[in-house]
């Protein structure tokens, strides 16, 4: 008995696709999750002029090619390793699951946390804005609220995609050398 060796090539790239969209897709969960349980409540000890500079400048710093390959990464990942599974009943419906709940993700940080940003960097600077307690209140409480329901749709999104690779198939069904070749007469066939 051998496995197929035509197959193996689109099982060993369906499972790095998926592996890729786990791992792409935790990056983005943790660093939302560090900006919610360290980054902003550290913020929050600091003067209002303090939060908004520092704030600015991540969102100035954050806009990498690291952090967007993982951020655009995990949803085009995500989207070919559905695609890829489409016909596999075990992980499609905890792929497209986690396809679904990383674009809500990812629709509400380009729909809220990022124009949160932009009108964070209308105010101009930190140190000539005449009311920065009044900056500070219409941006800090809705971002970190908007930003803890996106670390838990991301966290959500990697757990759909681990029980999706958990379900992946493992191996391909045996076929027998027999009838694999031509060593069988037809007729037997």
């Amino acid at each position: 008995m051998a496995t197929s060796q035509a197959h193996r090539p689109n099982r060993t790239l369906r499972r790095l696709v998926l592996g890729g969209a786990a791992v792409t897709t935790g990056l983005v969960a943790g660093t939302f999750y560090v900006f919610s349980c360290a980054v902003m409540p550290a913020l929050g000890r600091s003067d209002d002029r303090t939060l908004i500079e520092v704030m600015r400048n991540i969102n100035d710093v954050i806009g990498n090619p690291v952090f967007f390959a993982a951020f655009f990464g995990a949803l085009i990942l995500t989207v070919v390793a559905a695609w890829q599974q489409r016909r596999s009943p075990g992980p499609r419906g905890w792929l497209f699951a986690a396809l679904a709940v990383y674009a809500v993700a990812f629709l509400l940080t380009s729909g809220v946390n990022v124009p949160l940003n932009d009108e964070l960097a209308r105010a101009g600077s930190p140190a000539r804005i005449a009311d920065p307690a009044a900056v500070r209140d219409r941006f800090e409480d809705a971002w970190a609220a908007w930003n803890a329901v996106r670390a838990l749709l991301c966290t959500a999104a990697m757990a759909l995609l681990l029980r999706a690779s958990y379900l992946t198939p493992r191996h391909l069904p045996q076929v027998s050398a027999y009838l694999a070749s031509d060593a069988g007469s037809r007729a037997s066939r």
